[in-house]
């Protein structure tokens, strides 16, 4: 029986230290990163709800441009080649490793899923030192359709010749599992940010404050 996990990349494997001292430079605004953040999302969910795609950096650029447009500054071509820059760069937290070992060390495989371009997915995973230890990864330009979407989540399933029941999604975006869950996936919620489940999602079947405790409830799930 093939047992995966699959793990959301941004937030949840990476920090986003690296751009917040970016937006930092240009912003006296401690919430403005996830202004930024949450305004890109909104955009690729509306595109999905009217089933038109664009490339998750081309909706990231956006973003960027109408926040300091909306805030009366001016984007530079240089500035904005640095702050997309680092979102390249980011560093893997430091439960990650130790955690995805747990995985390999159990046979489990260790796939990510992200709503990113797999060019972008694969320098991600290089610049943060973990590429080796995933089996593979899976972007939404596979399938046209972003995250929270169950198009993603299915398709990697298929391309991985995986059964829905023996898939766990990781993540600490509560809209992400909501989506696998919806999609028929077990979910895991790491808290890596003070804010509140939302009551009226789908709750995750696991949750914990770091990675390698996550790991081990899956692992010892009467399921796997």
């Amino acid at each position: 029986m093939k047992i995966a996990v699959f793990f959301d990349m941004n937030e949840t494997l990476l920090n986003l230290s690296l751009l917040k001292k970016q937006f930092d430079k240009h912003f006296d605004d401690p919430y403005i990163l996830k202004y930024w953040f949450t305004k890109l999302l909104h955009s690729s969910t509306i595109m999905g709800i009217m089933s038109e795609y664009r490339n998750f950096g081309e909706l990231a650029t956006v973003a960027l441009e109408n926040l300091f447009f909306e805030n009366n500054k001016t984007l530079s071509s240089e500035v904005k080649a640095k702050i997309l820059g680092e979102f390249r760069k980011l560093p893997a937290y430091d439960d990650v490793q130790p955690a995805l070992r747990i995985l390999r060390n159990h046979d489990i495989r260790v796939i990510a899923v992200s709503n990113s371009s797999l060019e972008m997915i694969k320098e991600q995973l290089t610049n943060a030192g973990i590429i080796d230890l995933f089996d593979s990864y899976y972007s939404a330009d596979n399938v046209d359709n972003y995250k929270p979407f169950k198009d993603i989540y299915l398709s990697a399933a298929k391309q991985e010749g995986l059964h829905i029941k023996n898939i766990v999604m990781v993540a600490t975006h509560d809209w992400d599992l909501f989506g696998a869950k919806k999609a028929g996936l077990t979910t895991a919620y790491i808290k890596r940010k003070q804010e509140i489940y939302h009551p009226y999602y789908l709750q995750p079947d696991f949750n914990a404050s770091n990675l390698p405790d996550l790991m081990h409830q899956i692992i010892k799930a009467k399921h796997l």
